[in-house]
């Protein structure tokens, strides 16, 4: 059987920390390769500095470890990408062809694209967004992703590229801090709340907003890429969900732990990023053609969000 050999963009991002540790224990440390722009000191295994916008510098990379995979996470999220607007998506835009090019060139047999319920403006259903909606995003972030989606799926049908994407909800994890993005409230509100401080919300109790918890994030991804390549019926990217909830059903469910956690509610320009996403989204293509099924629900999240916070700073403040 032919070796992997695994590339992760933005490895050392959200996302990308995470499943860089579920490859290396599905694959091999050695058949994983992780990049990013910035060493990262704590991380085990193969990493590379890569700056995904120098063509030469990943081709040589692909060249190097004869990489048959792309995970391409690298990215300006959608807050960070509003205060910023050309350069996330000459950045966004520039690191996909890149990375487009060179597995067409180099004979990468397979590539991960993530994409984002930002592709979603609001002109489509709130509630069950269907998978095939209009895609009118009102962010760079989400014009970026909704444009990747079809440059992916060019690329498979004139190509024959087996690219596979997800549009991922707001992902919840503990395993890192937040990264720029609008529906990161629902980990920093977590870190608050072990802290015993307030936490300072920057969207309105009410807005709902579709989510995922981590693990079930990663276990979508790893089992996308692992289904027949005859299951993968979308070429552009496919709904994904996990369950939905508001910033004060999310406070709720702390009370249920941390009685006194006190929370405001102080809504900025992430406000109007989040009024323009779905409530909830419709993932049946996803269940019905590789057989996706979330498992966590939001006190489940709570449970492990509160316990793995806990033990990260007890032994950060040695105690």
């Amino acid at each position: 059987m032919k070796t992997e050999r695994i590339l992760i963009t933005g490895a050392s991002g959200q996302l990308g920390t995470v499943l860089t540790k579920a490859l290396q224990e599905k694959y091999g440390i050695d058949s994983v390769i992780a990049s990013d722009l910035r060493e990262n000191p704590n991380f085990e295994g193969h990493f590379e500095v890569l700056d995904v916008t120098n063509y030469d510098a990943l081709q040589d990379c692909v060249i190097k470890y004869k990489i048959t995979q792309v995970y391409h996470l690298a990215a300006i999220l959608s807050a960070n990408g509003e205060q910023f607007p050309l350069k996330t998506w000459d950045i966004n835009m520039s690191t996909l062809f890149n990375v487009l090019e060179v597995s067409r060139l180099h004979g990468v047999n397979k590539l991960f694209y993530p994409s984002s319920i930002a592709v979603f403006g609001d002109e489509v259903e709130c509630i069950n967004t269907p998978q095939t909606s209009n895609l009118t995003p009102l962010t760079v972030y989400g014009m970026s992703k909704a444009a990747g989606e079809n440059w992916v799926n060019y690329y498979h049908k004139k190509y024959g590229m087996d690219i596979r994407s997800l549009r991922y909800p707001g992902v919840i994890g503990y395993q890192s801090l937040p990264g720029g993005g609008t529906t990161d409230y629902a980990v920093d509100i977590y870190h608050k709340a072990v802290k015993e401080e307030c936490f300072d919300c920057f969207l309105e109790a009410t807005t709902m907003l579709p989510m995922i918890f981590m693990d079930d994030a990663i276990r979508a991804t790893i089992e996308l890429m692992d289904a027949p390549a005859e299951n993968i019926k979308i070429r552009t990217s496919y709904n994904l969900a996990g369950m939905s909830f508001t910033a004060e059903q999310v406070c709720q469910s702390i009370k249920d732990i941390y009685p006194n956690f006190e929370i405001n509610y102080k809504p900025d320009f992430r406000q109007d990023i989040a009024k323009s996403w779905p409530d909830s989204v419709d993932d049946s293509a996803a269940r019905e053609d590789w057989g996706w099924k979330p498992k966590y629900d939001l006190s489940l999240i709570t449970k492990e969000m509160i316990e793995n916070i806990k033990t990260y700073y007890q032994l950060t403040t040695k105690i």
